[in-house]
């Protein structure tokens, strides 16, 4: 570890971020261990049977609801919360927090209604290829899952809020709540309720997830509260910030959409050979990706509001660096033993030996993604502590165009695998768009002032 420490010498923030980054991902080590029982559990009793599809499509709408409505929130509201703090004290803060929450829970009410009331004429689009039968369950399954939404949304919120405190470790540990629940529930009730044991437990697992990091942001001083304090000049700014931001994302999580329902035109079980090769990438964009995106935000936030470009640059030089040394032999370890990771992990039950010669292409495909979706995940967070949202609204523009027509091209010859080599072609581009547009912001280097 002696060169970690001298690489993170003279610089207190680089460090405080350091130990930001490794409380999360020690956090998240543990919390997707759990999910990878979970999985294994799932995939021993569901194996890539209609019904586990269905239930992945109706769980695909919350979580894209969930990614637009609260992490757009969270994404323009921890800038301006932490200069209001730092400027105006903590009740304003507050006040900005009360305000932002109650718009948010407004928001994710409001989408999942419409989503609900009109489930029965996007469900079709999404799953177009499936039988009529599967499909009805799907939609069903969907409208049970709705209260996660607000549920999750609620979680993703109080969570930022804590981060601003210095809050990693303990918040990143909640999500914990929905695997153990998804466990215990599938155990104890799948064999007599099917399919619904997964949804209920879900629901269950959510619920705890939310109550129990709002209680911690009520004990770091934060009160859980849906009260409006009227149109303060916070309030604009995070408004003023939402929209893009919301936007960007809505075309960047439409790729996740066109992913599903493409693969849905292709045989029979693609669509749970995309998800099941993608939780392990997701484990690793999450641990990696997840912790110093996390862990940056409220520094460059602080920064930026004080004009410490030099502290900005060097910051970015750090992380980016030693995300891609990290980033990259992970990458190619997992493309390398891709096929042997699927069997060990999923060959059981209703997974047979025939399901790992489809889903390991599919995670060797995708795993070429990490590095570069890993080191843009901290030109991004400086860019939204700029306050230049509109660049990820064009960022999402070009992600969502690229996503179409690689998949059209790459999946003739390489089925399911080539929808996923098409998600990482179009992270290489955010990439290098996300770093240009950094090298354009970022002010030249300039001796630091008083």
């Amino acid at each position: 570890m002696a060169h970690v420490g001298q690489l993170f010498e003279g610089s207190s923030v680089n460090r405080r971020i350091f130990r930001a980054a490794a409380a999360v991902t020690a956090a998240g080590v543990v919390v997707k261990l759990v999910a990878t029982c979970k999985e294994v559990v799932l995939a021993g009793v569901y194996g890539r049977s209609d019904a586990m599809e269905a239930f992945l499509a109706a769980a695909l709408i919350p979580s894209l609801l969930i990614n637009l409505v609260s992490e757009s929130m969270n994404q323009s509201l921890v800038p301006t919360l932490v200069r209001v703090r730092a400027q105006q004290g903590h009740e304003k803060a507050q006040q900005l927090l009360s305000n932002s929450m109650l718009w948010m829970c407004i928001l994710l009410g409001t989408v999942s209604v419409l989503a609900g009331l009109g489930a029965k004429g996007m469900f079709p689009l999404i799953a177009s290829h499936f039988p009529p039968e599967k499909l009805a369950l799907a939609i069903r399954l969907f409208y049970a899952m709705l209260p996660v939404v607000l549920l999750t949304g609620v979680a993703s919120n109080c969570t930022a809020v804590l981060n601003t405190f210095d809050r990693f470790a303990l918040p990143a540990l909640a999500p914990m709540a929905i695997s153990l629940a998804i466990i215990v529930g599938t155990l104890a009730l799948g064999g007599r309720l099917g399919i619904w044991a997964l949804v209920y437990s879900t629901l269950a697992g959510s619920l705890a997830h939310a109550g129990v990091v709002a209680w911690m942001m009520n004990a770091h001083g934060y009160k859980f509260s849906l009260r409006w304090h009227g149109m303060t000049e916070g309030t604009r700014e995070v408004a003023g910030q939402y929209g893009p931001v919301l936007l960007g994302g809505i075309l960047a999580s439409g790729g996740l959409l066109v992913d599903q329902s493409m693969a849905a035109s292709l045989a029979s079980g693609s669509v749970a050979a995309l998800v099941y090769a993608n939780r392990f990438v997701s484990v690793v964009l999450t641990l990696l990706a997840g912790a110093v995106g996390t862990a940056v935000a409220p520094y460059f936030s602080h920064m930026v509001a004080e004009r410490d470009w030099n502290g900005c640059r060097h910051t970015l030089k750090t992380w980016v660096g030693l995300t891609a040394a990290v980033s990259v032999p992970i990458a190619a370890a997992l493309i390398a033993g891709s096929h042997l990771l699927i069997r060990a992990a999923f060959e059981r039950g209703a997974f047979g030996r025939q399901d790992t010669a489809v889903v390991a292409p599919v995670l060797a495909m995708y795993a070429i993604q990490i590095p570069f979706f890993v080191c843009s995940r901290v030109f991004y967070r400086f860019l939204v502590a700029m306050r230049r949202t509109d660049l990820i609204l064009y960022c999402g523009m070009l992600n969502l165009a690229l996503d179409v027509v690689l998949n059209l091209v790459l999946m003739r010859p390489f089925g399911v695998a080539g929808i996923a080599l098409a998600t990482s072609l179009w992270t290489v581009s955010t990439f290098f768009f996300l770093w240009y547009w950094t090298r354009r912001l970022l002010p030249a280097s300039e001796p630091q002032r008083a």
